[in-house]
């Protein structure tokens, strides 16, 4: 009896031990994002066989899902800088602006320096970052000293970015050859794509800051409650000021890896519509638009999904400007979500469904 009564305590201890872990594991913010994604490249895999298949040739791997992560760098690296202004109670809508003088900035300067060794390299990625800086300031200064609304003061930038662009191209396509700056979007590092070291780089070094200083804790409680943080002593001003230009070069960043991808920089078209991405890669990261809760590893998995997404409107044949259509709708329904009133409704949807069931 006493036998029975152990085992019955011992398997009641392991059966409450996995219902917590199943419950902790349900809440993880990192899961649904994540079964988005497999659930995404499951269904390409399903309808074509090979497309989860990867080869190594000639001492690089290649595959749709190699493919997949080489495309989404520069919208994961603009996210991880969207992310931070977010989580700050922030917007950014002129990152795709920001990518396009970055990229003009570094073709220009490889143009018009001798392409001699690799001094035109470092020249152009620190004009790139120089020119990402600058405009991350000037969008942060209009936040913070100007006092403007971040969706207003971004917007100004993300109208005129464009035309200083085309300024400082001549209104062309400025075309690059020159082999050390196509190395950025197009070279390799251990078989794998060097813009994904890129990535790692930037997520590597944000997250340490953020995890093994008091920088998290600051954005967290500046998007939790600015006005307290302050009275706290934080000094919110400064960080949200970094955060923008942090933001701006994450965008130049983007802006070297795509136009060296291509080999030209196009001022006009250069990331069109990339602010929407990040803002959607951001919220479907589990990260809060209205700030103070934010996730980089959900971000990066945000900007894989779009990528996914795209990558499967295109495999089955479906117009390309309905993609346009499939991410609105995703934003629509993430806003949805993340509004606590559409949520508290659900929530007791789903209780009185299971009343009336038992």
């Amino acid at each position: 009896m006493a036998e029975t009564t152990g085992t019955m305590a011992a398997s009641s201890a392991i059966s409450s031990r996995w219902g917590r872990g199943l419950r902790r594991c349900l809440a993880h913010p990192l899961l649904w994002p994540l079964l988005t994604l497999i659930l995404l490249l499951a269904g390409n895999g399903l309808f074509n066989p090979g497309f989860l298949a990867l080869q190594w040739r000639d001492g690089h791997l290649y595959g749709n899902l190699i493919d997949i992560a080489h495309r989404a760098a520069p919208l994961a690296l603009v996210s991880l800088g969207m992310t931070l202004v977010i989580a700050l109670r922030g917007l950014d809508i002129s990152v795709g602006a920001v990518l396009a003088i970055a990229a003009t900035v570094a073709a220009w300067t490889i143009g018009h320096v001798s392409n001699d060794g690799l001094l035109p390299l470092w020249l152009a990625i620190a004009a790139a970052l120089a020119a990402g800086a600058l405009c991350g300031l000037w969008n942060g200064w209009l936040v913070v000293g100007a006092g403007m609304q971040p969706i207003v003061a971004t917007l100004i930038l993300m109208v005129a970015g464009r035309g200083i662009a085309q300024s400082i191209s001549g209104g062309q396509i400025l075309t690059l050859y020159y082999a050390p700056y196509s190395f950025l979007g197009n070279g390799f590092v251990l078989g794998l794509p060097f813009s994904l070291f890129v990535v790692a780089a930037v997520f590597a070094l944000l997250q340490l800051a953020l995890r093994k200083t008091a920088l998290g804790l600051f954005v967290r409680a500046i998007g939790h409650n600015p006005q307290a943080a302050h009275v706290a002593g934080v000094r919110a001003r400064a960080i949200t000021l970094g955060a923008y230009v942090f933001c701006g070069i994450a965008a130049a960043l983007a802006g070297l890896l795509v136009s060296s991808n291509v080999n030209s920089a196009d001022a006009n078209n250069a990331g069109l519509l990339l602010e929407l991405d990040a803002i959607l890669a951001v919220a479907l990261g589990g990260s809060l638009l209205g700030g103070g809760r934010f996730s980089l590893a959900g971000s990066l998995l945000g900007a894989l999904i779009i990528q996914a997404l795209t990558t499967t409107i295109y495999a089955i044949g479906v117009p390309p400007q309905v993609n346009l259509a499939v991410k609105a709708v995703l934003v629509f329904a993430v806003m949805l979500l993340q509004s606590p009133l559409c949520r508290g409704q659900l929530r007791a949807l789903l209780r009185l469904r299971a009343e009336r069931r038992a």
